[in-house]
């Protein structure tokens, strides 16, 4: 039999996971808020990875609860996420997916683009998530799996900071307000360099960021995040002094 997978977070996108991992024949162990993970170690004995599918808002106070000896199984999924958010956990080489699948409640999955997966359980992952058709692909290096986690975060970033501006799908953002996305592209990135402590090529990001837009035309811009998404961008660029222009400018807009 194999070993069990621990599932900390029970949300929408956990649910798909989960669904993949049990087709892939693993037994699961669910953690909800009310849970102490401290008594799920206890009971879960060798698991053969954590998973944790928590928001992007709950990830550091999960990730400082971890016990020891979990912290070179970790699975990590989130949006928004950069090296720096599990380096300063100290985990051990952990396993990270950009998941370009959206999870919507009352709806199945919708691919955009097949999601890259890198690290120890990329495998584990990979397979499981065939189990329900939906495509990964498995990064040779850790550079490589930095472009695409800045992919993704300019991708998630400009569609919702823009779409608070014009609303609407990603094909009109990209084909009408064009203008505009590239502003907010300029100031993403001047945030993302600082956050990677790296100069990012901009041209190939925009590149595959197109080719996210095109994987479905018809996607919303701005979720319910996307207020918080804009006054964490300017929160981070302020308190270290990054120029932002049209991000302040937005932000002014929304005011008034």
């Amino acid at each position: 039999m194999k070993k069990t997978i621990v599932v900390i977070g029970i949300g929408e996108m956990s649910g798909v996971f989960t669904r993949a991992l049990l087709r892939a024949g693993y037994p699961i162990f669910p953690v909800t808020r009310e849970m102490a993970i401290s008594d799920v170690q206890n009971q879960v004995i060798d698991p053969e990875m954590i998973l944790v599918a928590v928001g992007e808002n709950d990830l550091d106070a999960v990730l400082q609860q971890l016990p020891l000896s979990w912290k070179d199984k970790v699975v990590l999924l989130q949006n928004e996420l950069l090296p720096r958010d599990w380096q300063q956990h100290k985990l051990i080489a952990p396993t990270i997916i950009s998941v370009w699948f959206e999870k919507k409640k009352g709806q199945d999955f919708k691919v955009l683009v097949p999601s890259p997966v890198i690290g120890p359980k990329a495998d584990i992952i990979k397979n499981a998530l065939s189990q329900l058709e939906i495509p990964t692909w498995i990064v040779k290096d850790d550079k490589e799996m930095l472009f695409e986690l800045v992919r993704k975060n300019l991708y998630i970033l400009t569609t919702n900071i823009a779409g608070l501006e014009v609303g609407g799908d990603v094909n009109s953002l990209w084909n009408q307000h064009r203008k505009l996305a590239l502003k907010v592209i300029e100031d993403i990135l001047v945030i993302q360099n600082h956050l990677t402590a790296c100069q990012h090529d901009r041209e190939p990001l925009i590149e595959a960021m197109v080719e996210a837009i095109n994987g479905d035309l018809a996607h919303k811009c701005m979720g319910r995040s996307a207020p918080a998404r804009l006054q964490r961008a300017l929160d981070y660029a302020r308190k270290n002094h990054l120029n932002v222009p049209e991000l302040e400018r937005i932000a002014k807009h929304q005011k008034n």
